[in-house]
């Protein structure tokens, strides 16, 4: 039972939740709650250990040859991220997120995009919809923030853990898809045309930029046709996780119709 706030395992575990090079040094990360353990023990993520607070924990996963730690309510309460809790946390081991490692087994897969997203919330809401509607992978360009920055695990409840997720700059995303044959669809105002009136039932890359820079110009001139979702009121853009998601389903309903 750990019941001092300065235990040496407790400090780890702080320090790895505000540090992104704590965590990237030592490929570890925090994963915080039930629904996100699951689901990275669902998805092949090796746990080092588990530290759990028996006043709050009930028992909801079974763990099997991995380190359990009992802490005291006072330590959990220091250690745990969010408000509301569930009394465990573990400490992950890290993936690597090379392009080359994405296995798209589909014949005409649909992958979505972003390009330097920095709002941790936009990255989690981002990951949701591509776990909502089961795309074949989600790819960063130009990453900003660290993909376990506990505000994404917390935001994507999750499916930050359950997609396959592939890391590069724009130039090695460009590369990546021109030799896989997959149709680039930028979003974007300039020389666009109305999203609906393209054809995502091929092998398709939806991509989108941040709501204050867009996407750079090598997007740009790379895509297969550029595409816009029209304004009907005084704005002319709207948050980036809503944007992609609108585009993400209307390529879902033109698929299933097939």
């Amino acid at each position: 039972m750990i019941e001092s706030l300065q235990n040496q395992n407790i400090k780890k575990i702080q320090r790895l939740q505000k540090k992104t090079k704590r965590r990237k040094d030592e490929q570890l990360i925090v994963v915080e709650g039930i629904r996100e353990i699951k689901i990275a023990l669902q998805n092949n993520y090796q746990f080092t250990e588990f530290y759990v607070c028996n006043a709050i924990y009930n028992n909801q996963i079974k763990i099997k040859d991995t380190r359990i730690i009992d802490v005291s309510e006072q330590v959990y309460q220091k250690i745990a991220y969010r408000s509301t809790t569930e009394g465990i946390i573990g400490l992950a081991k890290t993936k690597k997120h090379n392009l080359l490692d994405l296995k798209l087994e589909q014949k005409h897969p649909l992958i979505l995009i972003a390009e330097a997203p920095e709002k941790p919330g936009n990255i989690g809401a981002l990951l949701r919809t591509a776990d909502a509607a089961n795309l074949d992978a989600v790819i960063i360009a130009n990453p900003k923030t660290d993909l376990y920055n506990p505000n994404i695990i917390r935001s994507s409840l999750g499916t930050v853990f359950s997609k396959q997720i592939g890391i590069g700059s724009t130039q090695e995303v460009i590369d990546f898809l021109r030799e896989k044959e997959i149709s680039i669809y930028a979003a974007t105002l300039q020389n666009s045309n109305i999203y609906t009136k393209e054809d995502f039932t091929k092998a398709s890359a939806i991509v989108v930029g941040t709501e204050s820079k867009g996407l750079s110009k090598l997007w740009r001139t790379a895509a297969k046709q550029n595409i816009n979702i029209p304004m009907q009121g005084s704005i002319d853009s709207m948050n980036v996780s809503v944007s992609a998601a609108i585009i993400i389903f209307e390529a879902k309903r033109q698929r299933d119709l097939k």
